[in-house]
């Protein structure tokens, strides 16, 4: 696969209360993916990014919010989010804390 390609399916990491709860019960990390993005690829993009080896993918969109700004209506945009069971030993630490 393309490098560039690689470096673009990860948009951002996924930083909540429970991208935080699954990482510590079920070894997983949860991403901000590209829409187009298949399993395949974001299972490659981060084994060889991250070097971890990965155990499944689970994709899943996200539909953007229809918000109030002010008098006028508008609607953030939809994302997709791919949670990554990486195994059993493996890690992915987001902070760069030691």
């Amino acid at each position: 696969m393309n490098v560039d390609r690689l470096h673009s399916i990860i948009l951002a990491p996924v930083i909540s209360e429970k991208a935080n709860r699954v990482a510590e019960k079920q070894n997983q990390a949860v991403f901000k993916v590209l829409p187009n993005a298949e399993k395949a690829e974001i299972r490659e993009a981060v084994e060889k990014l991250f070097n971890v080896k990965v155990t499944s993918v689970q994709t899943l969109n996200v539909k953007g919010k229809t918000k109030r700004f002010g008098q006028m209506m508008g609607r953030r945009s939809d994302w997709k989010k791919a949670y990554v069971t990486l195994a059993e030993g493996e890690q992915i630490d987001f902070l760069g804390q030691s």
